[in-house]
């Protein structure tokens, strides 16, 4: 696997060797071993998820408070999306900042992102299945998100406004201006 560092500290892409032949392809989607010694970063994954979205859902941007805030790995299995992360940790030269790389079920590239982030994703094709490893379970008394639509951030989607489609949820979270970060 090739890890390539992004402009935020502690964001990586991933991207995996395919091996190919006239069968298909293969490659080792994680090996803990492999990407501690590349990244620095020893990470015991716990929980895998997997969501199925049509063109124009957004997804975020979310993220888990502390004591259960989450590192997450994430990939798409089938179709494309614009993955996001946003730096919520408040002593960073680039808090509230942000990276963002497509993800494809043809690129097979990954992003790690760890703790002290928001996340989020934009579907661009007709439909995609995202696939992402977390590095502490779920608790839902520690949600937390932001607009994924915060001028501060200044977002490009890639989806026309008239085509985002939102939870209910995630119509309505606080920006950056209103936001007091517990990283």
């Amino acid at each position: 696997m090739v890890i390539v560092p992004t402009a935020i500290e502690g964001v990586f892409i991933i991207e995996p060797t395919v091996f190919g032949d006239s069968r298909g392809y293969f490659f080792e989607s994680f090996n803990a071993r492999d990407f501690a010694a590349a990244t620095g970063v020893d990470v015991q994954f716990v929980q895998d998820n997997e969501s199925k979205s049509s063109f124009g859902v957004v997804r975020g941007l979310h993220f888990q408070k502390p004591p259960y805030a989450q590192s997450k790995l994430v990939r798409v299995v089938k179709g494309t999306v614009l993955d996001v992360a946003v730096d919520l940790r408040r002593n960073s030269p680039t808090f509230a900042q942000h990276v963002e790389v497509e993800l494809t079920e043809d690129n097979h590239r990954q992003i790690f992102i760890p703790k002290g982030f928001a996340h989020g994703f934009a579907v661009l094709s007709d439909e995609a299945i995202f696939q992402y490893k977390c590095d502490e379970y779920y608790h839902p008394e520690s949600e937390g998100a932001l607009a994924w639509n915060d001028p501060m951030f200044n977002i490009d989607w890639r989806i026309p406004a008239d085509k985002v489609k939102l939870s209910s949820k995630d119509c309505c979270h606080p920006t950056m201006k209103d936001f007091v970060t517990p990283f």
